[in-house]
């Protein structure tokens, strides 16, 4: 299949920015005397700030979100501090297609502002963050956004995504899917193509060749 666009998740599809994510949290959660649970970390994974919230508190009650925010927010700057490299193969990936292209993340405007300022990553025609959408991950609306931003159909376009989460957003606006897993494995359900890299997705979309 050919395609008229493609659109990227952030955070573990092209910045690899998870592991540092988790570790940060972690250190939030200590600094507010919780010794969390690592498999309840990753619930956390592809899903935005309020969604999140939501899980944490369902998980501590007693937790004082707005304290864990603050530490989380400074741990996660400082982790980023040294700068954020990309993910094996998207600098390749990138200059090996020349179709128009978009980011939509779970990501605030202000957060994903901060990552691209500690990364290589070139520039984007549009990026969509959590912070224009009403209805985030897993709803379509982000890619619905990017596609309509781009100008083009959503069943025409092919999506990068590490999470199931993502994905299934992705698939939910009618794209085309790669799942590329982090730090969770992917169950394969919203995913047309599930790769170890981002470059072998990318030959299994057909987006460059094998």
């Amino acid at each position: 299949m050919t395609y008229d666009a493609v659109i990227f998740d952030l955070d573990g599809t092209l910045l690899d920015t998870e592991a540092i994510t988790h570790k940060a949290a972690i250190a939030a959660f200590a600094a507010c005397g919780v010794t969390v649970d690592e498999g309840f970390l990753l619930q956390l994974v592809g899903v935005d700030d309020v969604t999140g919230g939501g899980r944490i508190m369902a998980a501590y009650p007693a937790l004082d979100l707005a304290v864990f925010h603050r530490e989380w927010k400074a741990a996660s700057i400082l982790g980023q501090a040294g700068g954020i490299t990309l993910k094996p193969g998207v600098t390749d990936l990138l200059a090996a297609f020349d179709l128009p292209r978009a980011i939509a993340t779970s990501s605030t405007r202000v957060q994903a502002s901060r990552k691209f300022a500690a990364c290589a990553l070139p520039p984007f025609r549009h990026v969509v963050t959590v912070d224009d959408v009403t209805r985030p991950k897993p709803a379509p609306e982000p890619y619905l956004l990017a596609a309509a931003l781009l100008g083009v159909a959503p069943a025409r376009c092919l999506a990068f995504e590490d999470s199931d989460t993502g994905a299934r957003s992705a698939h939910a606006a009618g794209m085309t899917v790669v799942q590329v897993p982090d730090l969770v494995p992917a169950t394969g359900d919203f995913a047309h193509h599930v790769a170890r890299d981002i470059l072998s997705g990318a030959r299994a979309a057909g987006l460059i060749a094998g």
